[in-house]
């Protein structure tokens, strides 16, 4: 199995948030790891602002960061090209769309023409909603989300 990973469950994974569990799982099972270097670039952030807000202490963020880093080295990263650029700049079918996220659609979509079965790991809503209705595969189903 081949996962695109979308920030919003890298992230519950990383924070032990709702359903990172899940994501854990499925990271832990796929074959390969398809992401975005948006999603590291979002983590990182992510973990910065909780050190600045003082939702995390510098040494938790640091044990995070290397955890991540060190699952992320196996991952195939996509780098925003003329391609992924040029589709996200073009409307979804379920809009409104944030600029994030459309760079995660457009590279999961990039992604899906090398991986005709790429699963979109995404705890997104709007993200969730938009990659169904482009016809990609989305994992965790919406059972296990409890939807």
């Amino acid at each position: 199995m081949t996962l695109y990973a979308e920030s919003s469950a890298v992230l519950a994974w990383l924070l032990d948030q709702a359903h990172g569990d899940l994501a854990a799982a499925r990271l832990a099972r796929a074959d390969r790891v398809i992401a975005s270097d948006i999603t590291l670039i979002e983590c990182d952030r992510v973990l910065t602002r909780a050190i600045a807000l003082d939702e995390l202490s510098e040494s938790e963020a640091i044990q995070r960061q290397t955890r991540l880093n060190a699952v992320a080295a196996r991952w195939t990263l996509l780098s925003l090209d003329e391609e992924i650029i040029e589709r996200a700049r073009r409307p979804f079918p379920s809009e409104p769309i944030r600029t994030l996220d459309a760079i995660h659609l457009a590279s999961a979509l990039t992604a899906r023409k090398a991986v005709p079965d790429l699963q979109v790991l995404s705890l997104d809503d709007r993200i969730r909603k938009a990659a169904a209705r482009l016809g990609l595969l989305l994992v965790p189903t919406d059972a296990e989300l409890g939807a």
